[in-house]
């Protein structure tokens, strides 16, 4: 299973290139901040970076959230999110791994299940790289 993890090089406790994203005027980009600090708040061993353009908190090297803004929504998206629970059905996304939440400006969010997502991702990467 562990062979099977995607590694991002690089990830650092704090990166600033992330801050000057969210830094960059742009509503939807405001909207999934709150997101990405709560996966920063997971634990200390949460480390970061910005991939694809995009933010990205990982443990160790291995990614488990990343949030993104697009013209129309913006997105907070799980590297395993196939995997997760997701009782409230907030996952959208037809890949083998990869889910996404997709958050659009007026709609309703279950603020308290995202978190749950957010939480249960961690925990599933921890478990994945044997860090439990």
């Amino acid at each position: 299973m562990m062979d099977d993890l995607l590694r991002l090089s690089g990830a650092v406790r704090r990166d600033p290139r992330i801050e000057a994203w969210f830094s960059a005027f742009d509503p939807l980009r405001l909207t999934v901040r709150t997101a990405f600090e709560r996966m920063r708040g997971c634990g200390a061993d949460v480390r970061e970076l910005l991939h694809d353009g995009c933010p990205v908190a990982c443990v160790a090297d291995a990614p488990f959230g990343y949030v993104n803004a697009f013209k129309a929504h913006a997105n907070v998206g799980f590297y395993h999110g196939a995997m997760l629970a997701d009782p409230a059905g907030l996952l959208e996304g037809e890949g083998k791994r990869m889910r996404h939440v997709k958050l659009r400006p007026g709609k309703v969010l279950e603020v308290e299940a995202l978190q749950d997502l957010i939480e249960a991702a961690y925990r599933d990467i921890r478990q994945r790289l044997g860090v439990v």
